[in-house]
């Protein structure tokens, strides 16, 4: 079922009125608090490009287990298996419970509030759950190379210091601290490094040394760093060679020494060609988007051990980005040239088994998601779109998505 939706916004005194055409047609107003001021060169403006939105999805996906009568045998085995039952009989019980459910979600034609604020290519998304903040990561000439919205969708900031070409971004937030992390993959002066941030844009921390593309561990330097993510510990895993000198996956401590290292370019296993993306799970697996060679490789987030590959999912094209459902049931995956989000099937400790994709969301031709990310608290995703030049939010309908914690 698809739902149309559009948009005009027109400027008032400064200010902008936007009229938000929802799926049922009705239109809904709102005024902007924060001016068109993005810090530009000499006070210039964004140019207002035409809005693109594309349909609202509501896509679902329903397996459901057709032996009526062994329905009571199959709930029993669920629990029992939840709670009492050894780790085999979990991953079996799993692969059963997850063909009963559907997954629902549906485009947030509202968000952002302003979509004339994205005056670049979008390559990356990161959301801080904890304090309820979006950042993008956008390229071009004379643009701010950061936005900052709400989840709800209203812009705040904009920051473009220090910032050559961003790849990938991340939002690390504590109770304590707000982080902002960027792999800039630039040939200028600031580029080829890993940048940490704190939310206002202030530089913080520099992994490598800017300008300088290399190979080396000591120092550390990279080509082509593509993304990273860093845990609640302060632990940094940074995959590295979107098409540079280097396809490897590196971990580091909180204090930036190397724990352990995988990768040269290859086809074996812990090797890598182009690895795009990455994150880890709470089963303690690090999860590795091998673009290049159209799988998935895992690996123990504590010894750095090789835990198997999916590929039989990934035919048509390689995984670009990959991030978890905030309850680990489900990775989604986008892949970048199919302009399609995969939800597979996540095995909760133990071998992965065979990849198993229960559910899509087909975008509209040509947006080309580059990396994605997902709200801990509510399940959204955030998908940047190089295609489109804009982000999207997806909104999650299940009843069983809708109760996430941070």
């Amino acid at each position: 079922m698809l739902h149309w939706g559009t948009r005009t916004s027109r400027i008032l005194g400064g200010e902008i009125e936007d009229k938000a055409f929802g799926p049922e047609g009705g239109p809904t107003f709102c005024t902007a608090t924060n001016r068109l001021d993005l810090s530009l060169p000499g006070g210039s403006q964004p140019p207002a490009d035409p809005l693109r939105r594309w349909a609202s999805h509501i896509l679902m996906a329903k397996f459901w287990v057709c032996a009526a009568g062994a329905g009571f045998f199959l709930a029993c085995l669920i629990l029992h298996s939840r709670f009492c039952g050894s780790p085999v009989l979990r991953n079996f019980a799993f692969q059963i419970s997850w063909r009963t459910e559907e997954i629902l979600y549906r485009l947030d034609v509202d968000w952002p509030k302003y979509s004339e604020y994205f005056t670049g290519a979008t390559f990356s998304v990161a959301v801080d759950s904890l304090n309820g903040l979006v950042y993008v990561a956008q390229r071009g000439d004379n643009i701010p190379k950061v936005l900052v919205f709400t989840e709800d969708g209203c812009f705040l900031r904009a920051w473009n210091y220090t910032v050559d070409t961003p790849h990938g971004i991340f939002a690390a937030s504590t109770l304590h601290e707000q982080s902002v992390w960027i792999t800039d993959v630039g040939s200028g002066s600031y580029g080829h490094t890993v940048k940490k941030y704190n939310s206002f844009g202030d530089l913080v921390q520099v992994l490598g040394t800017p300008g300088k593309k290399g190979t080396g561990l000591n120092p550390l330097q990279f080509d082509n760093p593509a993304e990273l993510y860093v845990e609640d510990t302060g632990d940094i895993y940074i995959v590295d060679g979107d098409g540079g000198l280097n396809n490897r996956l590196v971990k580091l401590s909180q204090d930036f020494m190397m724990l352990w290292l995988h990768g040269e370019n290859g086809t074996g296993p812990a090797k890598f060609n182009i690895p795009h993306s990455v994150t880890v799970d709470s089963a303690g697996r690090v999860w590795v988007a091998d673009r290049g060679n159209k799988r998935i490789q895992v690996f123990d987030k504590d010894t750095g051990e090789w835990l198997g590959a999916w590929n039989n999912c990934f035919t048509e094209e390689g995984p670009s980005s990959v991030r978890f459902t905030p309850d680990g049931k489900y990775l989604i995956v986008g892949q970048l040239n199919l302009s399609r989000l995969l939800f597979v099937a996540v095995p909760p400790v133990g071998s992965i088994g065979d990849c198993s994709v229960i559910s899509t969301i087909q975008l509209a031709d040509q947006v080309l998601p580059h990396l994605l990310d997902i709200s801990r608290k509510t399940g959204a995703i955030y998908v940047a779109e190089i295609g489109a030049k804009q982000v999207q939010k997806y909104v999650p309908l299940n009843s069983f998505f809708s109760s996430f914690g941070s």
